[in-house]
């Protein structure tokens, strides 16, 4: 049996080893990772950490796993997939599942991790491209073509979608898709415009918690009455049995065989009732009679 159980947690320890490994292996896979925006006119849009504005690439998350993109490569050159090795050793390049993370197209590389060494072309069609960290297997790419607009981003229509449209309200760092608006409310506001359907709806909802919690309270104590009342029974039933069995005739045998047996034992003396005259001593000093004291006739 000892054998048994030594063998199963070794075998649970195995998988629970397994499914670890394999968690860690997907949350780093890059091949999740889509190119989702880029700005290639940046004249009064957002700056990057110097102030300065320029153009940026925005890459999301597809995955529902943490993917670390340190050793992945992003070029404008497809005969030159490792033109921007992305450093390793920065935190921030860990991204969270659904999440972005922005590159800046400045040719500054030098000022940091998310700098590239190349900058967009205004006046060309801009071609960019995610590598992986073997510098082969091609993850993403896309083309932004020519005549772009001045703070005008070319992205996704949904993030990590099919669809590539122009947005004129430019969505760095954030979802490209927002819902200003949730049609529900609108429609509710609509329907229900003085809020009486929202008050009796409260008010249903908070009389039926108290009606479920009325009848389930109520339920308890029945059911803890109906407990103790047979709980009660069976231990009257109890006492009941103990003395019903035995008939009297039984009790009456019992009797008489002890009756019987008394005579056998004790002798007859033992059933005489003598009564004697016990004398005792008696002193008058020490009656309490003597220690009265009459009261004083007024």
């Amino acid at each position: 049996m000892n054998r048994i159980r030594i063998i199963t947690g070794i075998a649970a320890c195995l998988a629970l080893m397994l499914v670890q490994s394999a968690q860690k292996v997907q949350a780093q896979r890059t091949t999740s990772m889509r190119i989702n925006e880029a700005l290639v006119i940046n004249e009064d849009n957002y700056v990057d950490d110097y102030g300065r504005r320029g153009g940026w690439v925005e890459l999301y998350n597809t995955s529902a796993n943490v993917v670390n993109i340190a050793g992945c490569f992003l070029t404008d050159d497809i005969n030159e997939p490792k033109k921007y090795p992305i450093p390793k050793g920065d935190v921030l390049t860990k991204i969270s599942p659904r999440q972005h993370i922005l590159f800046w197209a400045d040719s500054m590389a030098w000022h940091g991790t998310f700098h590239l060494n190349f900058r967009f072309q205004p006046d060309k069609s801009n071609f960019i491209a995610l590598f992986d960290s073997d510098g082969k297997t091609l993850i993403d790419s896309v083309t932004v073509p020519a005549g772009q607009i001045p703070d005008v981003s070319y992205g996704l229509e949904v993030d990590g979608g099919l669809k590539w449209t122009s947005f004129a309200k430019v969505t760095p760092s954030t979802n490209n898709l927002t819902l200003d608006k949730n049609e529900k409310i609108e429609n509710f506001k609509q329907n229900d415009a003085k809020g009486i359907g929202m008050t009796l709806t409260a008010m249903g909802v908070v009389f039926l918690g108290l009606i479920l919690l009325y009848l389930i309270f109520k339920f308890v104590a029945n059911m803890a009455i109906h407990l103790t009342k047979l709980r009660s029974k069976r231990a009257a039933g109890d006492a009941s049995t103990d003395s019903g069995d035995i008939s009297g005739e039984v009790l009456a045998a019992i009797s008489t065989a002890l009756y019987e047996l008394n005579e056998d034992v004790h002798d007859i003396e033992r059933t005489v009732l003598t009564i004697q005259k016990v004398r005792r001593t008696y002193s008058p000093w020490s009656s309490k009679i003597y220690s009265l004291r009459e009261i004083p006739r007024k």
